[in-house]
């Protein structure tokens, strides 16, 4: 597949499509999936970075798909190509702990310059974007549920996973600047851990990576004491929540949890993963200092409150737990 296809006859002659940005992302790409599905033209624009012409490959030769390999501030066709869009879903962004730890000027540069450039673009063609925020930006919150309205508490710059969570906070705050002075209809999603298919352990995602050993009999190696607390979702309940998220005029200009309930501590995951898996993999535990070097700070605990989501969209992901852990080692 090539990563700059031309425009398909279809695509020239539709004068609307969604737009997508980081589509071949692990989430960009399911939901690229799912919109080509129900009949929709879509457009990706990705640097291919963190995503991968691989994740695309069920839909890599759609009629209805144009992928551009460029990053949003350096694509010379971006103003024509959001003036042209129904909607722009804006998944473009650094991906996980292990690249935001070694690539901190990188993360910060994209996460907040990319979102500049197409928040700039959609407010100049009134069109509407759903912004993919991240669980990130409470902080250290420490809350029994998290909840959009909550206060969020940021831990010191000497510490570099908090640039990332700055540097997506600062994404939401632009988005509601621009939606409040210049009246962009924006949505925004924080995104708690997403799981499914498709998903690469290597930029440190923690269930990618214990199935992938568990597979192959390696130890699934666990940070700290392994009684961390989190929350996964399976990626088409994730991809169904933005979807009705960007449908629901009743949503714009707010911020929404998007992610499962269910919670588990991490070494607890670790043994379900091996015991859905039948493997013969132990578990070993791995100090933060080991696996991230000096001063990283994890958190005890992080559950969304997806009351919102449900009340705004008549949906909340309630997968469980298992299901989602089978549904990802079947990848």
């Amino acid at each position: 597949m090539s990563a700059n296809a031309p425009a398909s006859d279809l695509l020239s002659r539709t004068a609307k499509y969604i737009l997508v940005t980081g589509g071949a992302g692990f989430i960009g790409s399911h939901l690229v999936e799912r919109l080509l599905a129900e009949g929709k033209p879509v457009v990706i624009i990705d640097d291919f970075s963190t995503g991968s012409c691989e994740n695309l490959r069920p839909v890599a030769n759609h009629p209805s798909l144009r992928i551009i390999d460029s990053k949003l501030s350096a694509c010379p066709e971006l103003s024509e190509l959001v003036a042209k869009a129904e909607c722009i879903f804006h998944l473009a962004a650094a991906v996980g702990v292990e690249l935001v730890l070694q690539s901190p000027v990188r993360t910060l540069q994209v996460n907040l310059r990319e979102t500049e450039v197409i928040l700039e673009a959609a407010s100049r063609h009134g069109v509407p974007v759903l912004l993919a925020s991240s669980s990130e930006v409470y902080g250290k919150g420490r809350g029994k549920e998290l909840s959009e309205q909550d206060d969020l508490i940021i831990g010191p710059p000497q510490i570099t996973r908090w640039g990332y969570a700055c540097s997506k906070l600062m994404d939401e705050f632009l988005a509601l600047a621009y939606a409040r002075e210049h009246r962009l209809p924006v949505v925004i999603a924080r995104i708690f851990n997403t799981v499914g298919p498709r998903q690469a352990g290597r930029y440190g995602m923690v269930l990618p990576r214990f199935i992938t050993a568990a597979k192959t009999g390696r130890p699934l190696r666990v940070h700290g004491n392994g009684r961390q607390t989190r929350c996964f979702c399976y990626v088409g309940d994730t991809v169904e929540a933005l979807l009705r998220l960007s449908q629901c005029e009743a949503a714009r200009g707010q911020i929404f949890n998007v992610g499962g309930t269910e919670e588990v501590a991490i070494a607890a995951l670790a043994q379900r993963v091996i015991d859905l898996t039948k493997s013969p993999s132990k578990i070993e535990f791995v100090s933060y200092d080991e696996a991230y070097g000096p001063g990283f700070e994890d958190l005890p605990q992080r559950k969304p409150n997806v009351q919102k989501l449900e009340a705004t969209t008549g949906f909340r992901p309630n997968r469980s737990l298992d299901s989602i852990i089978a549904l990802a080692a079947q990848a």
